[in-house]
């Protein structure tokens, strides 16, 4: 089984930066693609970026320019840095593993944002 937590999130201004941690644990195979995904109220979850295992990266438009993906292989983290936040972008954040040889799905349990001045 696999664990995802999460980390950093909370109430910043517009403009203002964070940067979310997500840290995985347990039985993890090697080649894992990892995700952020977001869900404000009364919106379905989107997929804010994704990393691939060799390094990949990829955006949703409305965070392109502005956040940033990266992960530390060794540590099983990952990580999302978010600069000049909106309120748009308000939302809780989830991070995601999938495991690319089973197809499984982990889910964190998802941490608040808040953009608001």
């Amino acid at each position: 089984q696999v664990q995802l937590v999460e980390s950093g999130g909370g109430l910043v201004q517009p403009g203002g930066s964070l940067r979310l941690s997500c840290a995985a644990s347990g039985r993890i195979f090697s080649i894992y693609v990892m995700s952020w995904y977001r869900q404000a109220p009364g919106k379905q979850r989107e997929l804010a970026a994704y990393i691939r295992s060799g390094g990949d990266t990829n955006y949703a438009d409305s965070v392109k320019g502005r956040f940033t993906i990266s992960r530390d292989n060794g540590k099983n983290t990952v990580y999302l840095q978010m600069n000049s936040l909106k309120p748009e972008d308000t939302a809780v954040y989830y991070c995601k593993l999938l495991e690319e040889a089973t197809g499984r799905e982990y889910w964190g349990q998802g941490t608040q944002v808040t953009v608001s001045s």
